[in-house]
């Protein structure tokens, strides 16, 4: 009896009958059938297809949504799952759809949005799970099942950029005003610093003049044998003379009126004893306990003696 031939290509697999019923799985290859009694009735691919679906539905928070969904599935190797697939199924992914569509709107309405995106990958292991179930039955074979995207309406996904935008505005306000602070805080701790360490130098500076003092009066009275009274008006008027050179070289001034005859420095050394001269009287009135008594004024300062004609001379 002769034969017919024919090739079954790698990824795929015949479905041969006889007189309209069903015979075998042909695989691929080189293959052969009876004439006019055998026939290939169809062929089934075992490469792995991909079915995108979108899916309406609505968020518990009354919010519409469209799922966008991606099953990838394929025929089972099989002899028995290819004959399924082929008879049992007319149209397999109008078949997936239906569980996608009833997985998708039993869950998603149970969820607010934020949650929707949250979820996306357990809801899609559900599908998945629910899909390998039902089409196990019809020789398919479920792969992967995603959702690629939840998409809102426009106007909504507006809203919440608006809502987002404004939150990180307020925490970017939020942390610049606590760098503010800090600065600020930064800023006066450095200037209390800075003060006590000025106010430190300012009293190491007069402690180191006061000593120099002392031991220029030690030298002036002990070795040159000075009176110490004068000793401290020459030193006095020394310190003075340096504070008219410094304000002269540092000063911001260009002009500097100074007198500079040798009475006005001998007045000026005359002021400086006066008033060393009154601080010492006022010290001892002071340790006398003011009984009474009053220190007499200089010669100068005396009323002059009355003249015969009763005027003063």
């Amino acid at each position: 009896m002769p034969f017919f031939f024919f090739t079954v290509e790698q990824q795929e697999r015949a479905i041969v009958e006889r007189f309209g019923k069903f015979v075998r799985v042909a695989g691929p290859g080189l293959q052969r059938k009876s004439p006019f009694v055998e026939k290939v009735a169809g062929r089934m691919s075992l490469q792995v297809e991909q079915l995108n679906a979108d899916i309406e539905t609505k968020t518990q928070d009354n919010v519409f949504v469209v799922v966008k969904l991606a099953i990838q599935y394929m025929v089972g190797a099989d002899q028995d799952k290819v004959k399924d697939a082929f008879y049992k199924l007319d149209d397999p992914e109008v078949q997936m759809k239906s569980y996608a569509f009833d997985v998708v709107r039993s869950h998603i309405p149970t969820m607010d949005l934020d949650e929707a995106y949250a979820d996306a990958d357990t809801i899609a292991k559900h599908i998945q799970d629910t899909l390998q179930t039902q089409m196990a039955d019809y020789g398919y074979e479920i792969i992967k099942a995603l959702i690629t995207n939840i998409e809102p309406d426009q106007r909504v996904k507006d809203a919440m950029n608006n809502i987002n935008a404004a939150r990180r505005n307020q925490e970017a306000a939020t942390a610049q005003g606590e760098g503010d602070k800090t600065l600020r805080i930064k800023k006066a701790e450095a200037e209390s610093e800075s003060m006590r360490l000025h106010g430190e130098g300012v009293a190491a500076e007069r402690e180191a003049i006061a000593r120099g003092l002392k031991d220029s009066l030690a030298i002036l009275a002990d070795e040159q044998g000075i009176d110490p009274k004068e000793a401290m008006g020459l030193v006095a008027l020394t310190q003075y003379m340096d504070t008219i050179r410094s304000v002269g070289e540092h000063g911001n001034m260009t002009t500097l009126l100074l007198p500079h005859s040798p009475a006005s420095v001998g007045s000026l050394m005359d002021q400086v004893q006066q008033g060393m001269l009154t601080g010492s009287l006022a010290a001892d009135a002071a340790k006398s306990g003011g009984n009474g008594i009053r220190p007499a004024r200089p010669s100068s300062e005396q009323t002059p003696p009355k003249t015969p004609g009763g005027g003063r001379s």
